[in-house]
């Protein structure tokens, strides 16, 4: 973890500020994201997307605002959710560990493992009351596309969403990152769509940061015809707000006849996992007495 480049996120603007574009490169975080819900490579896959993805949705907020991207589907997946911040935190969990196969992967397609559902986006901006929510039904079975969609449709703001793990001959995690097209209120759409045929024919984005380069980098060479003009670094990596009060607190809240059940029935010592991080929090008799009478 300690030789892994930092991460971040870095914005531009392109063709004179016709198309904002936001370059995250997120190689330790998916790392500390798999090592804290100890995942196996297609869990990596998938929740690693969807970290992603957080992290480029939190450079679409501001201040304190945050993010939640939630994805429940019928597939082997069941759903997806990550919550991210302005300031470039994410934390986030798998609904289904590990994802159930009925034979090895022959590809990284996981269109077969979501099947029908839908995307939600919710932005909780501070001083409003009520959130911001814009859903999607799932149609292409990829986190980048249907992020796509869901701004054309939710948001009509046409958007490219490229996301990119890149896996060692081990399985081990060695280049993470995303990127993030996004045209500009009154431009031309034309701009948009040539960044777009880019896209398709790109090189990867994962292997790219695999091999010691930036994300800064990449924006420069890809995208070199489109004039880029780097604008600011922006922080990124997992962070989860848990701690052992706020379990204790939620313990507290329980009706009577749980808090008795638990001080007869135990087990002791009781333990409270995060979904979010996977940390444990274990508490013993003598604490759980004083907490639940």
């Amino acid at each position: 973890m300690a030789s892994l480049p930092e991460d971040g996120r870095d914005v531009f603007l392109l063709h004179d500020g016709s198309v904002r574009a936001v370059v995250l490169q997120g190689t330790s975080t998916i790392n500390q994201m798999r090592a804290n819900h100890e995942l196996g490579i297609l869990e990596t896959l998938v929740l690693g997307h969807g970290y992603l993805a957080g992290g480029l949705l939190a450079s679409t907020v501001k201040g304190n605002d945050r993010v939640q991207f939630t994805i429940e589907c019928g597939g082997p997946i069941k759903g997806v959710y990550v919550e991210s911040w302005a300031i470039g935190a994410v934390r986030g969990y798998l609904k289904e560990v590990p994802i159930q196969v009925d034979k090895p992967l022959e590809s990284f397609d996981l269109s077969p493992f979501f099947g029908p559902g839908f995307m939600t986006v919710t932005k909780l901006l501070e001083g409003k009351k009520t959130p911001f929510t814009g859903q999607v039904m799932l149609q292409h079975g990829r986190i980048a596309k249907d992020l796509a969609e869901y701004f054309l449709i939710s948001e009509q703001t046409p958007t490219v969403v490229s996301l990119s793990i890149q896996f060692d001959r081990e399985g081990r995690v060695v280049g993470a990152g995303g990127l993030f097209l996004q045209k500009m209120p009154g431009s031309d759409d034309a701009h948009l769509e040539e960044l777009e045929m880019i896209c398709t024919s790109m090189p990867s984005l994962g292997k790219h940061l695999a091999a010691g380069k930036s994300g800064i980098e990449f924006v420069e060479e890809v995208f070199a015809s489109a004039d880029p003009r780097h604008l600011e670094h922006l922080p990124f990596g997992f962070s989860c707000p848990c701690d052992r009060k706020r379990f204790a607190n939620y313990l507290t809240t329980l009706p009577a006849d749980e808090k008795t059940a638990i001080l007869t029935e135990g087990p002791f010592p009781l333990e409270l996992h995060c979904f979010n991080c996977g940390t444990t929090y274990p508490f013993e008799k003598d604490e759980l007495d004083i907490l639940l009478r």
